[in-house]
């Protein structure tokens, strides 16, 4: 494991490569997650590097200091849903820069609130970039009110709602369900909640256009979180976008099915590597 300094605080990330000469890849997990959802992806490495990093606050990276990134964004009625999520949005793109800058990376690959991440980094900041792997994720991203509320209120219900069946897993074996809510306890209930009202803010649709870069929207085919739909979007809303669905997996396909999604993955960065030569 290596380590960035940025922001006044760490930010943590593995690389594996194995000799690959395409494009480094920076995968960016989702909310209540960490690095360890892309072990799989170590696998391709043999073709391209790959780098996986913890947003702040999450796995081994430090937290945020919440009173640069968070204070100065409440909105005047203190309302919970519109706290956190803009400066916190910031802070993970500067994660992901960081990172990118120290390994080389020039394409982002995110799942769910590390898609939009890497949206963001795309619209809003000035990094070179040669694609985005935008994977079960949204140009919007609402979470519905039973998870918010839990979230706020009951930590083990919000746990349970997200594991309930074509959520983040469609059948996978029973030690991934429980590695994945043991990840999500670790994590916490603040980091959490504070990512997924970071999603619930966040709404792109409009902005879709501005990516200039090559995209692949790649989705777990009964995924009920950010479902198919979400992805015909993207690929409809940017200029250069495949999509492609992952069968038998929902929300964490590259967990699920990686096979399939190293696949999609590896089919993608081929093209860039063609592209660019």
């Amino acid at each position: 494991m290596e380590r960035v300094t940025h922001h006044g605080r760490d930010t943590a990330y593995r690389v594996s490569d194995r000799g690959g000469d395409g494009p480094t890849v920076c995968f960016v997990h989702g909310s209540g997650g960490s690095k360890d959802i892309w072990k799989a992806q170590a696998r391709v490495s043999d073709r391209f590097p790959v780098v996986a990093l913890d947003l702040s606050g999450h796995g081994d990276s430090g937290d945020l200091d919440d009173s640069s990134h968070l204070d100065d964004i409440e909105s005047d009625t203190g309302d919970s849903d519109t706290t956190a999520a803009p400066g916190a949005l910031d802070a993970y793109a500067d994660d992901v820069v960081a990172v990118a800058e120290e390994t080389g990376a020039t394409v982002l690959c995110g799942n769910s609130l590390g898609g939009a991440v890497a949206l963001w980094v795309a619209l809003e900041r000035d990094l070179a970039l040669d694609g985005l792997v935008l994977a079960g994720t949204g140009a919007k991203l609402a979470v519905a009110e039973p998870l918010r509320d839990a979230l706020a209120n009951d930590f083990a219900e919000a746990i349970d709602l997200l594991h309930e069946p074509d959520r983040l897993f469609h059948d996978a074996p029973p030690e991934y369900v429980q590695l994945s809510r043991a990840g999500m306890r670790d994590c916490g209930r603040a980091v959490t909640e504070r990512d997924f009202l970071t999603c619930h803010a966040f709404d792109v649709r409009d902005r879709l256009g501005e990516i200039a870069v090559p995209a692949l929207a790649v989705v777990g085919e009964h995924d009920a979180l950010t479902p198919v739909e979400y992805h015909d979007y993207l690929a409809d809303g940017i200029d250069d976008c495949e999509r492609a669905a992952i069968e038998g997996a929902a929300h964490l396909a590259m967990l699920e099915r990686p096979a399939a999604f190293n696949a999609a993955l590896a089919a993608f960065c081929s093209r860039l590597s063609t592209t660019s030569t």
